[in-house]
């Protein structure tokens, strides 16, 4: 629960900056920006360069993103987008932060240290994502979900990348750059009956950067471990 400011770099200051300030001028020029959205993408913006330095503050602000976005979702009736927020990906943050608490690195710094799933794991993730994507797709369906197909997808992706978090796998920011193109296609589809939501959407294009680099940073500490523990064992 150490500072996240101490773990960021001058590139995740300038991401961070950069995010908030494409949010801002997307607001501004949509003209018809929604406090609420507007809240939630910065509150998003600093929340995935928290999670790409692998701070636990990431996951309680992933918690406060969650239960916004899931009330954004209610209003446009995206129930996929409110079920999967605030029933899977809300509760599996507190559990992934809990995760990382119990796991720093070696740095100090109170970072979380990555891990590598196993066969096992990878076995039970894929068995679950399936009867999570069929369960909430039935729901989805009997709600009449709006954009049926995209909504289902976004499910399976966002099942991964928070039970990905969860095990703290560098590639769980892939399984999230794949949930933005879903969902990026849902907002902009969105926008075309209300432009306030043009917000969202640019959002997650913002999310989709993010989620790339915090996959490369994460990478780069798991082969970097990876490598220290080669060369201890010899």
């Amino acid at each position: 629960m150490s500072n996240p400011f101490a773990l960021m770099k001058k590139r995740e200051y300038a991401l961070m900056i950069c995010s908030a300030a494409a949010v801002l001028l997307t607001a501004v020029l949509s003209r018809r920006a929604e406090p609420l959205t507007l809240t939630a993408t910065l509150i998003g913006s600093v929340m995935l360069v928290f999670l790409a330095v692998g701070s636990v503050w990431g996951q309680i602000l992933t918690v406060v993103f969650s239960i916004l976005y899931g009330i954004i979702s209610a209003r446009c009736a995206y129930w996929g987008e409110m079920i999967t927020y605030l029933g899977m990906t809300m509760p599996m943050a507190v559990m992934a932060a809990v995760q990382w608490i119990k796991n720093p690195d070696s740095s100090g710094l109170g970072r979380v240290e990555t891990a590598e799933p196993d066969k096992k794991q990878i076995l039970v993730m894929t068995m679950l994502c399936a009867a999570v994507t069929a369960v909430f797709g039935g729901l989805l369906y009997a709600f009449h979900t709006p954009n049926l197909f995209f909504s289902v997808i976004s499910v399976s992706t966002s099942f991964l990348a928070v039970y990905l978090t969860y095990l703290r796998s560098p590639f769980y920011a892939l399984a999230y750059a794949a949930n933005d193109i879903v969902l990026i296609v849902l907002w902009m589809l969105m926008s075309r009956e209300d432009m306030s939501y043009l917000t969202m959407a640019v959002n997650f294009m913002i999310f989709l950067v993010n989620d790339l680099y915090g996959f490369v940073s994460w990478k780069q500490r798991a082969d970097a471990k990876k490598t220290a523990e080669q060369k201890s064992a010899v």
